[in-house]
């Protein structure tokens, strides 16, 4: 309820700036209700926001980081993108921020939002057996009816993540012989749907092998459309030959101009080898540098000290990134080591209520927090650094603590949380969560 004529509720927040910004994230439903104009404040695309707390740097303490500064500021938005930061006008005519911390928007790198039980009846996972190759079997038979209601799912799968504060996905999308390009299409109907308030970039994924399904002419096919990445998964374990596999993964991206998202679950020699010949194609083909990323990548967190440290330093070298779902059973990934060598390390919530994982809470925030408990990230530095797995390594503040985001001229991308700094964000995650529920915005 509003409290003066310079006050606004929080459900008259949402639906204010729902209206005013393009790239909005919010809950489902939430505009059902909204007193205004649509269109009218579509087309004005502009929004002005009052007492809005942004980090400004660190103070120090004998040469340590002991907390972060913020202040409130008055932020101007139009047509998607922030067009003025100022000093704070806390008597404006502007919607109320009521103090909350403005943040980048989060971004899940590595989910498959194709297939999903989400939004729909509840299903745990099966009894698995035959290893990765019965999982195949079992996804054969079961494909066929997910796909009937898949894009409807997707959609919802969409809502949770932007009801944590994610507006944009790396979504795995299954392209082999029983799906072919359906499920493909499915998704691109539901990423329509939501495209005001959600961005997505897509990677073909061979989930039953490239050869051994015979993916080949469908990943063809499915490179020739509006995707981002050829996608692959275990060259050694299915198709038992990982040459052949990332040699034809590789000269696909490169005629199609695309870049490489691989599933690496091995942890073994093979596992080590497919790792080693892909950075050896990559530096290879130049083009390929800083668009190649290993999702999972299980065999990092197998190898010895001295290992890592080597082909830690190979893949910086070559630019090719690491999609780490943090944690995964018992393996701890070494990202420090990652982030030593200049890797870049992206994190997302893989599955979400699917036939492979009964698990999944849709906040990637929350894999912050996982890193950042992993790795005794507990100093207000290292609390706030850890914050760009969230955000798809965009921070507040960089490493000397000058502000570098958000300025004048930014796409109007950021989540107000309840936080009085980042690294009370990654700390505090339940208060996060708390306030997401009761119904706050992503822009």
């Amino acid at each position: 309820m509003k409290t003066s004529d310079n006050t606004i509720s929080r459900k008259d927040f949402i639906r204010n700036s729902a209206l005013a910004v393009a790239g909005l994230t919010l809950i489902p439903n939430i505009m059902t209700a909204s007193p205004f104009d649509e269109k009218s404040l579509s087309a004005k695309g502009k929004m002005n926001l009052k007492n809005v707390r942004l980090e400004t740097g660190f103070e120090y303490q004998d040469g340590e980081v002991t907390s972060t500064k913020t202040d409130l500021f008055y932020v101007e938005v139009e047509n998607g993108k922030i067009i003025k930061i100022s000093p704070n006008q806390p008597n404006a005519k502007a919607v109320d921020a009521k103090g909350l911390l403005m943040l980048p928007a989060f971004k899940d790198m590595h989910i498959h939002l194709d297939k999903t039980f989400y939004g729909d009846q509840w299903q745990a996972v099966r009894k698995r057996t035959g290893g990765i190759k019965g999982m195949i079997e079992l996804e054969q038979k079961m494909l066929p009816e997910m796909l009937k209601n898949s894009t409807f799912k997707a959609e919802k799968l969409i809502e949770l993540l932007q009801s944590k504060g994610t507006s944009y996905a790396r979504s795995h999308v299954n392209i082999e012989p029983t799906s072919k390009l359906q499920s493909l299409k499915n998704l691109q109907k539901a990423l329509e749907n939501k495209k005001k308030g959600f961005g997505a970039e897509l990677v073909a994924f061979p989930q039953h092998g490239v050869f051994y399904t015979d993916s080949v002419p469908y990943l063809k096919e499915a490179a020739k459309m509006d995707i981002d990445f050829i996608g692959g998964v275990d060259p050694f374990n299915i198709d038992g030959d990982i040459e052949k596999v990332v040699d034809f993964t590789v000269q696909l991206a490169l005629d199609h101009k695309k870049g490489i998202d691989i599933h690496l679950h091995e942890t073994g020699d093979s596992g080590l080898k497919t790792v080693e010949y892909l950075i050896k194609k990559v530096n290879e083909n130049p083009a390929l540098k800083g668009k190649t990323y290993v999702s999972h990548c299980f065999v990092l967190g197998k190898l010895e000290a001295a290992k890592q440290e080597e082909i830690a330093e190979k893949l910086g070298d070559a630019q090719i990134g690491i999609v780490s779902t943090i944690p995964f059973g018992r393996l701890i990934m070494p990202i420090p080591t990652l982030y030593k060598h200049n890797v870049t390390v992206l994190t997302g919530n893989d599955s979400i209520v699917d036939h492979w994982n009964t698990f999944g809470t849709g906040s990637v925030l929350q894999k912050a927090n996982l890193m950042a408990q992993l790795y005794g990230y507990s100093t207000e530095y290292l609390l706030s650094r850890s914050l760009k797995l969230a955000t798809g390594n965009i921070l507040p503040l960089d490493d000397k603590g000058t502000q570098q985001w958000p300025k004048s001229g930014d796409k109007a991308n950021f989540v107000l949380i309840k936080a009085s700094c980042s690294a009370e964000a990654v700390s505090r995650i339940s208060d996060v969560e708390s306030l997401v529920h009761e119904g706050n915005v992503v822009f």
